[in-house]
Parts: C-alpha cells; sequence; structure tokens
C-alpha cells in the first residue's frame, strides 16, 4: 500500500478508517493549484522614525545599533502633545506636522500613548508595542529584517459594475468600509476604492459584501471551492464518513491545529485558509453541498474584532437559511480551539453530494448550494425570514404611494426592478435583490421598504414578479402613452389653481413631450405669448 504523508507540521493521527482517507484527501487536496493574481511590492532603505519620549527613543536606538541599514529619526512626543498626521505603508509613510512639508519614512515604530495610529491592522512596515516591553522586543526583530524589497499578493479584485455603495451621489451600502479592520478601503461616492498597500488579506469585506463585487483573489473563490470538492471526494472514495471541516487561518490558526492535532478524530479535516475572515457563506454552503457533514470555523486571539463580527453576522444569516431547511444551524460553527476538541462534532448525515462546478459568482453559489440542500432537505419551508442586513430578500411596495416614476428602477445596481416593456408597470425579481436599500432611499413618495427573507423555490424566486401598474395616461394630441394617469393627475389638481398654468398651458399638461413643444410653437406662430413647454417662464 502506498504510503501516505500529511501535510507537513501536522501530526494527524491516521490509525483509524477515517483518520486514514484524511490522509488520503488532505494529499489530493494539495496538488489543485490556484489562480495567479497580482502583486503589491514594497521598498524599503531602513530610514526608520521612532515617535515616543526622549528616553524611548533612545531606548530604540541602543536596541537597534547592532543591526546594519537602520537609521533611527526621533520624533519626540509625550502625553498631552498634538499628534501630527501619519499615514502610508512599508517603504513610504508620510509624516504631517502642522505647517510643515510632508515627510517620509520607511518604517514607523511608535511608542506613544496613544498611538498615531488606531487600527486593528496597522499597515506593514508600522509598530506600536506602547509600553509591552517583550512587544517593543519583537518589533525590534522584525523592523532590522525590513529593509529591502518585499512582495505580497493582492488579495482583492473589484467590480465596480456591480458594486451597491451607492448611485447618483447617493450611499446605501457600505458593509466593506464597515468591518474592513486595515483602513484599506474608501468610498468614491458611487464606488469604492482599495488601497492595495494597506490591505492585508482579512478578507472580511468579501464576506460582507452582497454582490461579490469586492471578492477574494489569492485563492479566488472557485480555487477555493475545487479544493474543497477534491478534499471530500478523495475523502468519501477512501472509506470516511462524516467529514467536519476546520477552517483555520495560516498563522495562529496553524499553531493552535498544530497542537490539536494528535488527538483530532479522523473525521476532522484542517482546512487551512489565508485568513479564517475571508470565507463566507458561499464557501460554507457549498462545503456542506460538497459532502461535509459539518463546518467549523477556528477563531484565533489574533482575528481582529471587526472580522469576527462580520463573520458571526454571516453565520446568523447561514443558520437561518439551514433552519428554514429542517437542518440544523449548528452546523456551521465558529469556535475556539478548546472546542474543537470537547464541542459537539455531529453534523448531517446520507446526503448525496453535488456536482455543480466552482464558480467565481458569489451569489450564484449560494443558490446553487441551498437549491441542492433543498432538494434533500428534511423538512424545508417555502420561505424563511432572514435577519438584517442579509443579501437576499424582497421589497415592500405602497401601491396607493407609488406614482410609477420609475425613480427606483434607474438607482438600484442589481437590476432587480425594472419597468414594463409597453406599459406602466414595476416588476420585481427576488433572486437579484441584494437588501442595499438604494430603492428606498431614492423613492420620492417613501413607498418601498426593504424585507429580508429567502425563497427557496427556484422558479418563485427568479420570476418577474408585478408590484404595480396603472392605466397610461394618452397625450390628448396624438394618443401615445407618456405617463401614468395617477401622476397626470396628480399634476393637474396641483397646478390648475396656479397662475402661469390656465387654460392652454393646463391643456398642454396632458400632451406628450413632442405635442406640448409642437403646441407651444404653433400658438406662437399664430401671434400668441411666448411659453415654455410645460409652461414654466
Amino acid at each position: 500500500m502506498t504510503d501516505i504523508q500529511t501535510p507537513p507540521g501536522l501530526p494527524l493521527p491516521d490509525s483509524t478508517p477515517d483518520g486514514r482517507a484524511r490522509a488520503i484527501a488532505m494529499q489530493a487536496a494539495s496538488q489543485a493549484q490556484c489562480e495567479p493574481t497580482g502583486i503589491v511590492a514594497y521598498q524599503s532603505a531602513g530610514n526608520l522614525l521612532v515617535v515616543g519620549s526622549d528616553e524611548g527613543i533612545d531606548n530604540a536606538r541602543e536596541s537597534l545599533a547592532g543591526y546594519d541599514g537602520i537609521s533611527v529619526t526621533g520624533l519626540v512626543r509625550n502625553a498631552g502633545d498634538p499628534a501630527p498626521l501619519l499615514s502610508g505603508w512599508l517603504g513610504h509613510f508620510e509624516l504631517q506636522k502642522s505647517g510643515n512639508e510632508p515627510q517620509v519614512y520607511d518604517l514607523v515604530l511608535d511608542l506613544a500613548t496613544p498611538p498615531l495610529l488606531d487600527l486593528e491592522l496597522p499597515p506593514p512596515g508600522y509598530f506600536a508595542p506602547g509600553e509591552d516591553s517583550a512587544a517593543l522586543q519583537g518589533a525590534v526583530a522584525e523592523l532590522a529584517g525590513l529593509t529591502g524589497e518585499f512582495e505580497k499578493p493582492q488579495y482583492y479584485h473589484y467590480d465596480a459594475a456591480i458594486c451597491a455603495h451607492g448611485r447618483s451621489g447617493m450611499t446605501a451600502c457600505t458593509r466593506c468600509l464597515d468591518t474592513c479592520p486595515t483602513g484599506a478601503i474608501s468610498s468614491l461616492g458611487d464606488t469604492i476604492e482599495v488601497n492595495a498597500n494597506l490591505c492585508q488579506g482579512a478578507g472580511s469585506c468579501a464576506t460582507a459584501c452582497p454582490t461579490g463585487a469586492i471578492g477574494y483573489s489569492y485563492p479566488r473563490l472557485s480555487d477555493t471551492l475545487h479544493r474543497l470538492r477534491l478534499l471530500l471526494q478523495a475523502y468519501r472514495e477512501a472509506g470516511g464518513e462524516d467529514a467536519v471541516l476546520l477552517f483555520h487561518d495560516a498563522a495562529a490558526g496553524r499553531e493552535a491545529v498544530e497542537q490539536l492535532a494528535p488527538e483530532l478524530p479522523g473525521c476532522v479535516i484542517p482546512v487551512e485558509v489565508e485568513e479564517v475572515g475571508s470565507l463566507g457563506m458561499d464557501a460554507w454552503l457549498a462545503a456542506l453541498a460538497y459532502g461535509a457533514a459539518a463546518v467549523r470555523l477556528l477563531a484565533v486571539p489574533s482575528v481582529p474584532a471587526s472580522v469576527l463580527r462580520e463573520v458571526n453576522l454571516q453565520l446568523d444569516v447561514a443558520g437561518q437559511l439551514l433552519t428554514g431547511l429542517g437542518y440544523p444551524a449548528s452546523i456551521l460553527q465558529l469556535c475556539q480551539a478548546d472546542d474543537v476538541l470537547s464541542g459537539d462534532l455531529s453534523g448531517t448525515k446520507g446526503r448525496q453530494p453535488a456536482g455543480f462546478a466552482a464558480l467565481d459568482e458569489k451569489r450564484s453559489m449560494i443558490r446553487l448550494a441551498v437549491d441542492h440542500l433543498h432538494a434533500q432537505a428534511p423538512s424545508a419551508h417555502r420561505l424563511v425570514s432572514l435577519p438584517a442586513g442579509a443579501p437576499f430578500g424582497e421589497v415592500l411596495l405602497d401601491a396607493a404611494r407609488c406614482t410609477l416614476c420609475m425613480a427606483c428602477v434607474s438607482q438600484c445596481p442589481a437590476h432587480a426592478l425594472a419597468s414594463g416593456d409597453e406599459s406602466p408597470r414595476l416588476v420585481f425579481i427576488e433572486a437579484n435583490c441584494v437588501q442595499c436599500g438604494l430603492c428606498c432611499r431614492t423613492c420620492p413618495e417613501d413607498a418601498i421598504a426593504a424585507s429580508p427573507r429567502y425563497l427557496y423555490d427556484h422558479r418563485q424566486r427568479t420570476a418577474r414578479r408585478v408590484l404595480h401598474e396603472a392605466d397610461p395616461f394618452l397625450c390628448i394630441s396624438c394618443g401615445k402613452p407618456f405617463a401614468t394617469r395617477q401622476v397626470i393627475e396628480k399634476i393637474l389638481s396641483r397646478m390648475k389653481g396656479h397662475s402661469m398654468f390656465q387654460g392652454k398651458e393646463l391643456e398642454r399638461l396632458k400632451m406628450c413631450e413632442d405635442c406640448r413643444v409642437r403646441a407651444m410653437f404653433e400658438d406662437e406662430s399664430a401671434g400668441g405669448k411666448p411659453a415654455s413647454p410645460g409652461g414654466w417662464s
């Protein structure tokens, strides 16, 4: 029999049938290739800015004296001193003091309290150990190695065409901005911008994005899902049963798994990813559809709080989707290292694995996974209500208020709202709705509200549903429909008492745009008073 090797550093037991299957599966998955991504380059000459007291700066100079290539510039900042403005990243930190030109440094050691940068994940090249002597020693050791040229992957990709951040200067979705722990994402009005130098691949932006406009690039979603599919298929073919996937990050998470490895049950399969926050419900639900009995996400202390908040929000939504199908929400869990061995590892059993391909389209993967789980669901409902912030749902329309102005249609980034082809009609496609709220903000009549939910039936979810329709108003001159009767009647009732809309001017409001202009010039040619197309002066 061929000797099976588990990945280096993970002494996983393979004495049981499941353990043996796990080793085979992990070796098979390790052969999967990732699509290449862009590279972000840094260059540092070792010009270090040390911020702190005179004593702190002197101590830092002394600690770094033996390291070649590091030159120290001190900036004295005592308690109560105004804070200068600091921005940038490894190789290009800009320090802006009042009234002075910005100064550029390669590295920053910030010993002041509070630090100049207050971020959960500070930029590469910036260290703020405070008064922690051990953290200071660690920072000094890292600083000594940060001279020269460095590269990292570009972790994200962005498609502005499907971004729901805003339209026409009106802001809607801010989920990626709210969850980014590095401050790398900023608003440009209708779209967002990601600073590749600041991005460190936490991935919570991709998890939070309702449309998939921003996604993880290294690896891409399709690469991750292809790897999971290979892993689970190999595990089943090798005789393994009821696989529990344990996702962990490549740093502290790996260290935790290495400590747990000798005692991990054979059915628990560690899956290393760049960051735990880079996986959302598209990956979790697809893993269940591909045959995993349960999914566990390993949370270690180094994971930023903002990332954990977003992961928990997504788990809440995914859990509701599962309970609506009769599955226990507990098959998806965020857990601590201590809980992996002591917690309940049971999951769902007896499901046939899905055969759909791994795609890079977030919403499509969620729908494919849920449709597969729905087909084998223990007790599926027709729909399930979802918590606020969920990326699925319907819009509720107050037909009495709606004038069919179609402002909502023009602003919808996901084409969930559409107009009728020939008649005044507002059409809704629920599968496209991302619950961004732009339609609610745009509606001048305040007639629209968002309602998060999920329709399990594919045909109902993708059907064109008429929310409101009205009789068209026909031009009194040419007979062409040009507005709704409700709109014209409202305009007439408001304008009939106005001095500028009397007689012919009021009648022209009943005409289409072309006939209105024609009538205006005919009146002028006949010697009448010149007037603007709608009677406006």
